[in-house]
């Protein structure tokens, strides 16, 4: 197959300036096969998509459940009922339950992505 040539003026060959845009004479269809890009193939892919969307979504639903029911629970059953707390320092309590319930979910979060990523680099490194 024949490369492109240029003119002098840095224009391919075959092409003439009209009123400042560049217009080709011929147009020559690529040939297939020479030169082509492969078309990836996602379908590798699926299994691991398919984890990390699975992943996802369970935290997420952790992330929602978890700091609610531990500021109810701990508030109703912990603070007020156990301690003897009043509503408002039980509600403070429980708040500072929620928060670190959340930071427990996002840092094993984090770590199980961490961990999922670069077992997928690994093993995508031994192909």
């Amino acid at each position: 197959m024949r490369g492109v040539l240029r003119r002098a003026s840095g224009r391919p060959e075959g092409s003439v300036a009209r009123g400042g845009a560049v217009v080709m004479d011929r147009c020559v269809p690529p040939v297939a096969g020479v030169g082509a890009v492969p078309v990836p193939d996602f379908r590798q892919n699926e299994g691991s998509l398919t984890s990390t969307l699975r992943t996802l979504l369970f935290f997420t639903a952790l992330m929602i459940t978890l700091p609610v029911g531990l500021y109810f629970s701990s508030k109703a059953y912990i603070f007020e009922g156990t301690l003897g707390m009043s509503d408002r320092d039980s509600y403070f309590y429980a708040a500072i339950v929620a928060v670190i319930a959340v930071h427990v979910v996002l840092a094993l979060f984090v770590y199980v992505a961490w961990n999922e990523g670069s077992r997928q680099w690994r093993e995508g490194k031994q192909d």
